[in-house]
Parts: C-alpha cells; sequence; structure tokens
C-alpha cells in the first residue's frame, strides 16, 4: 500500500483536529505516515495520537530550529522525509503556514501543488482533490499531474475518525538549511474560551446588521450556548466592532463548519467566498432580498437582536 506523508499540527503537546482529519482522509489514499516536528518532549504523546488515527509510521524530528527559525526548518524536514520515502502524496492543513510550508515543498520536489481542497479520493493517476473555486462559485476535482502530489486541505473537510495502527517511531536527523528569518519573541494569544475559528465545527459571525460592538453580545452568547466559534463580516470588522482575527471572506479567515450561522450579513461575495463550503448554513436578516438567503439552506426574515435570543433561550432549555 502506498505511503502517504501527514504534517501533524500539534500545539501544547496536543494533537489539532484538522491533523486527525488528514489522517482520516489519507487512509482513502493508503497508509498514512505522521510526520511530527519540533514538539520536544511532547513527541511521544503527539505521536501516540497519531498511531490512535491510523498513522503505521512516525517521522519525529526535533530541535532549537523549529521553535527559533520560521518555517523553513519544516520545510527541510518534510521536504527530506520525501525524498527519502517517495510517497504517494504529502498532506497538510489549509492554514496560513501550511500553505506556505506546501508550496516550498512542492517547489524543491518539483512537484505539483493543489490548496485548499474540500475532499480528497484515490484516483487511477493519483489522488484527486475537489476545491471551491472563483469564491466558491465552482467546484471542481484536480490531481497532479508531476511529481508527488503535494494537497492542503480544509479543516472540517472529514470527520476525524480513530483506526489504531503500529505508529512505529523512526527519528530523523534533519541537514538544515538555515534562513534569515528568526523569532525574536511571542507574545500568548489571550483565550477567549472558545474555539479556534477555522477548525470548529460550528461557527456564529455577525455582521453591520448588529449595528455596533454592543451588538455582538448576542451572537457570543448564541455562540457560547452552541459551543461554536464567533466569526465576522469584513463590514463589521471595517468598523471596528469586532477584531480583524475573527473576519471571515476572501480578505479574512476562510472557514468550513458543519453549521455556519450569518446573523445581520448581507452576503456580499466578499463573505461568501470565506464560507460557502459550509455543510449547513443559516441566515438570520431583517432584509428578505438580501443575496445571503440565495446561498442558505435554512433562513429567517427577521430581527436578529429577537431572533437569536430565542435560539438561545431554546437550545439552554434542551
Amino acid at each position: 500500500m502506498a505511503e502517504i506523508l501527514v504534517l501533524v499540527d500539534h500545539a501544547d503537546g496536543a494533537v489539532r483536529k484538522p491533523a486527525l482529519e488528514l489522517l482520516t482522509l489519507a487512509r482513502r489514499l493508503g497508509e498514512p505516515s505522521a510526520v511530527v516536528l519540533g514538539a520536544g518532549e511532547a513527541a511521544a504523546s503527539v505521536a501516540a495520537t497519531a498511531a490512535e488515527y491510523g498513522a503505521a509510521t512516525v517521522y519525529v524530528a526535533d530541535g532549537a530550529e523549529f521553535a527559533d527559525l520560521l518555517v523553513v526548518p519544516k520545510v527541510d524536514a518534510l521536504t527530506q522525509i520525501a525524498k527519502e520515502k517517495q510517497p504517494a502524496a504529502v498532506l497538510l492543513t489549509s492554514s496560513g503556514e501550511g500553505k506556505e510550508i506546501a508550496a516550498r515543498v512542492a517547489l524543491r520536489l518539483g512537484s505539483g501543488l493543489i490548496t485548499d481542497a474540500v475532499e480528497l479520493e484515490a484516483g487511477d493517476e493519483g489522488p484527486v482533490a475537489t476545491q471551491s473555486v472563483f469564491a466558491a462559485s465552482y467546484q471542481v476535482k484536480s490531481r497532479v499531474s508531476h511529481g508527488v502530489p503535494v494537497i492542503t486541505v480544509k479543516p472540517n473537510s472529514a470527520a476525524p475518525e480513530a483506526a489504531p495502527a503500529a505508529g512505529t517511531v523512526e527519528n530523523v536527523a534533519v541537514a538544515f538549511t538555515g534562513t534569515a528569518a528568526k523569532v525574536v519573541s511571542r507574545t500568548a494569544r489571550v483565550s477567549t474560551g472558545r474555539p479556534e475559528l477555522t477548525e470548529s465545527a460550528i461557527v456564529v459571525s455577525g455582521g453591520r446588521g448588529v449595528g455596533a460592538a454592543e451588538g455582538f453580545e448576542v451572537v457570543e452568547k448564541l455562540a457560547d450556548s452552541l459551543g461554536a466559534a464567533v466569526g465576522a463580516s469584513r463590514a463589521a470588522v471595517d468598523a471596528g466592532w469586532y477584531p480583524h482575527s475573527n473576519q471571515v471572506g476572501q480578505t479574512g479567515k476562510q472557514v468550513s463548519p458543519q453549521l455556519y450561522v450569518a446573523a445581520g450579513i448581507s452576503g456580499a461575495i466578499q463573505h461568501r467566498a470565506g464560507m460557502q463550503t459550509s455543510k449547513t448554513i443559516v441566515a438570520v436578516n431583517k432584509d428578505a432580498e438580501a443575496p445571503i438567503f440565495d446561498l442558505v439552506d435554512y433562513g429567517v426574515v427577521g430581527d436578529l437582536f429577537e431572533v437569536l435570543p430565542q435560539l438561545t433561550d431554546e437550545i439552554g432549555a434542551r
């Protein structure tokens, strides 16, 4: 069975959910092998989790370079492993860092690159990826025609499924190439206690219709009742009502949750490009002619300040 390399994202000693999704998808294409970089003392724990979700082999590389430098050390390690093992594909998470690593690795391997896949399947000539293109107006199926396919996959593209495997650990000594970009300081982001926006299975977003920064209170209450992340439209962010880090859209973050609730969002193409691949979309808007209603699975024409609190209360009652 062909080997599929999966770069495992981890934080604070825990494997991030999108990595488990990648391991699940990798089993459709061949035999998953996890690549764990810079985990330090948590490497054994991360490797065990990867094995639980199907990694037959876990390649582990460590060193101060992974923490002190930007993406180049990860590119060095992944490229070195890919050249040695000649896998059938290399899978990464479609995050900002993941796509930069993928592009650099593809260039070094002389291979084709596919980004932002929402589905993977085995094909006669290699993995076939489904992508949303042209601001999510179309879906296309693509495959890499030259070299080892390097593919980034959007979070929430698959439900993680455990499938215990051997998880044989193989330590890798990486020949680092060096880089001119070095990390000089770090500041921990203040946690809201809510899920990461791009990884959450449920997202509740507010737009111009919330009226002010205080208007996001009803959005946050609904999100908390659902265990969801909070998003915002570009209009709300530009108005200073919510942080840019929570912006969903073409110039913000792209999300693909199981459920997306759009409150007071008109549905401009800029916003649709960031959430149109969501599995189920619900909109609440006073304007019955709002473009968002052309996209949704369920729509409520009404005042979000009346509808959202009722929904929050109903969820709490259940």
